[in-house]
């Protein structure tokens, strides 16, 4: 029986995150599993990356094959170099807090009214040519 490390896919449709699962390579890709070893909730950010490393290390060690999307997690967490007695990578960066903007007074900036609109509507047009030729007649 060869066993999986593998990702199990959870969350509605527009909003997955997995669990890192040990299973038999032959159930489906959310079917049963023989052990939950970590979380993976890409949609966060920065994203989640929780793993059990003594767990991870055992199964690697009685010879469970990771899959291409969980060794590129269990080589950012540092578990997969644990393993094969690599030096341990970087450690993951964290995104820079975006400042804050400016608000519109801290800039010097002034809220004057710029008067009256360039173009006027087409109904006072109407109006005041009804106006102008109603005091045309009177006159």
């Amino acid at each position: 029986m060869a066993v999986k490390i593998k990702l199990k896919r959870l969350g509605k449709i527009r909003s997955p995150h997995y669990r890192i699962v040990v299973a038999d390579s032959r159930t489906r890709r959310d079917g049963r599993a023989i052990e939950e070893i970590g979380k993976y909730h890409p949609t966060y950010n920065p994203s989640v990356m929780e793993v059990d490393a003594e767990r991870v290390a055992y199964w690697l060690g009685v010879g469970a094959q990771p899959t291409e999307p969980v060794l590129a997690i269990l080589k950012k967490t540092g578990d997969w170099q644990k393993f094969k007695g690599e030096p341990a990578p970087a450690p993951l960066l964290q995104p820079a807090e975006k400042a804050a903007r400016p608000s519109f007074e801290a800039i010097g900036g002034e809220d004057e009214g710029k008067g009256e609109a360039i173009t006027q509507k087409k109904k006072a047009d109407k109006r005041d040519e009804a106006a102008a030729e109603s005091s045309a007649s009177e006159a």
